[in-house]
C-alpha cells in the first residue's frame, strides 16, 4: 500500500480508501440497493482494510440516513483504532431535515450538519469535511467562510468538495486565496475506464492547482466486474440501481480489452479496473466499498498489479474519449511546445 499526499497538504492517505456506502441500509430506504451491512460486518471490513494498510475511510451524513456514520464511528471504537492512525472523511450537503434549510451548502446548514456528523461518528473532529454537491442557491464565498469556521473551531482539519465542475473549483480556489480562507484539499469525483469525462477539464485543473482526487464508484456500480457486459447478470446492484450510467456498447468494448489482461495477471477483471486508476497521475486515492470480506480483499489486492505500457495503451484505446473542442485545437497548436518540453527531459 502506497501513501499519497492529499493535494497541497502535509496529510498522507492510502491509495485505497474504504467507502462505507454499504453500511446501514434498510428495506425502508434507497440505500438497501447498495448495502445493508450491520455493525459486526462493518467491523470485519474495517479491520481487514487496516490490516492491509488502509488508513483512509470515507462516509457521508446521508448514507443510510446517518446510520453509516454511526456504524463507522462505532467500528473505529470496537476495533480500538488509535485516532492518529486513521484519516476520517465525511460529507455534508444532502437533506437531513424536512425544511428548505435542512440541506445545501449554506452556513446555516453546514455548521449544524458537521456537528451532527461528529456526534454520530463519536469523534471530536473529522480529518476531511467535503461538500457533497454544488449548491446553486448559495454563494461560494458563504460556503468557504462556513468551512473556514469549522476549521478554526477545530471540528475539521481539511476541506474538500465532491461532484463540482472544474470552473466551480477554480473559482473557489481563487476566492479562498483572495480572502485568506482554507482552500479545498481534494475533489471526490466519478472516474472509471467507462467514465473518463473527468479528463477533459477537471483532471488538468486538479494537476495544475495541486488538488487531490478521490475516486468514487471506481467499478462503475459493479459494471467493471465484468458480469454485466453483453447483457449479463439479471441480478446484483446495477439490476435494481442502474448507476452510474454506462454506455453499454462502449462498456462491452472496454470489458473485452480488460479480460485478456486480467487473465495474463491471473486476477479478476475488477482488479484490473482498479489498477488502471492507480496508474493515473491525477488520482490520489480510490474509494472501494464491499459487502463481503472476499470482495474487499480482491479490491485491496489491486495495489499489487503493475500494468505494462502495452496493457495501458490497450485499455486507453478501448476507452478513449472522443475529441472535443477546444481540446483537439489545443493539441494541434501546442504540439511544437510539447516537443520542446519533451526534449529537455
Amino acid at each position: 500500500m502506497r501513501y499519497n499526499k492529499l493535494g497541497r497538504t502535509g496529510l498522507f492517505v492510502s491509495e485505497l480508501c474504504l467507502g462505507t456506502m454499504t453500511f446501514g441500509g434498510s428495506d425502508e430506504d434507497m440505500w438497501s440497493k447498495i448495502g445493508q451491512l450491520g455493525q459486526d460486518e462493518a467491523d470485519k471490513l474495517l479491520g481487514l482494510a487496516m490490516e492491509k494498510g488502509v488508513n483512509f475511510i470515507d462516509t457521508a451524513d446521508v448514507y443510510a440516513e446517518g446510520r453509516s456514520e454511526e456504524i463507522t464511528g462505532q467500528a473505529i471504537r470496537n476495533l480500538g483504532v488509535k485516532r492518529d492512525e486513521i484519516v476520517v472523511a465525511t460529507k455534508g450537503f444532502g437533506a437531513t431535515g424536512a425544511g428548505p434549510n435542512g440541506r445545501g451548502a449554506s452556513r446555516y446548514h453546514l455548521l449544524d450538519a458537521c456537528k451532527a456528523s461528529l456526534k454520530r461518528l463519536q469523534l471530536d473532529h473529522v480529518d476531511l469535511y467535503q461538500i457533497h454537491g454544488f449548491d446553486p442557491a448559495t454563494p461560494i464565498e458563504e460556503t468557504l467562510r462556513a468551512l473556514d469556521t469549522l476549521v478554526q473551531h477545530g471540528h475539521v482539519r481539511y476541506v474538500g468538495v465532491s461532484n463540482w465542475a472544474a470552473w466551480q473549483i477554480a473559482k473557489a480556489l481563487g476566492i479562498a486565496e483572495r480572502l485568506g480562507l482554507h482552500r479545498f484539499a481534494s475533489l471526490q469525483a466519478y472516474y472509471t475506464l467507462v467514465g473518463r469525462e473527468l479528463e477533459r477539464e477537471i483532471a488538468p485543473m486538479l494537476l495544475s492547482e495541486d488538488v487531490g482526487l478521490m475516486v468514487w464508484s471506481p467499478l462503475a456500480g459493479g459494471f467493471l466486474s465484468g458480469k454485466y457486459s453483453d447483457g449479463g447478470a439479471a441480478d446484483g446492484r446495477r439490476a435494481g440501481f442502474d448507476f452510474p450510467p454506462v454506455d453499454q456498447e462502449r462498456g462491452d468494448r472496454v470489458i473485452a480489452a480488460m479480460r485478456p489482461i486480467a487473465e495474463a495477471h491471473g486476477v479478476s477483471v475488477a482488479r484490473i479496473a482498479l489498477a488502471w486508476l492507480l496508474h493515473q497521475r491525477a488520482v490520489t486515492s480510490v474509494i472501494v466499498g464491499a459487502k463481503r470480506p472476499d470482495q474487499l480483499a480482491d479490491n485491496l489486492a489491486a495495489t499489487e498489479i503493475d500494468l505494462t505500457g502495452e496493457e495501458l495503451a490497450s485499455l486507453d484505446t478501448a476507452s478513449k474519449l472522443a475529441s472535443e473542442y477546444p481540446g483537439w485545437m489545443q493539441e494541434r497548436q501546442g504540439q511544437q511546445q510539447r516537443d520542446l518540453l519533451a526534449a529537455r527531459r
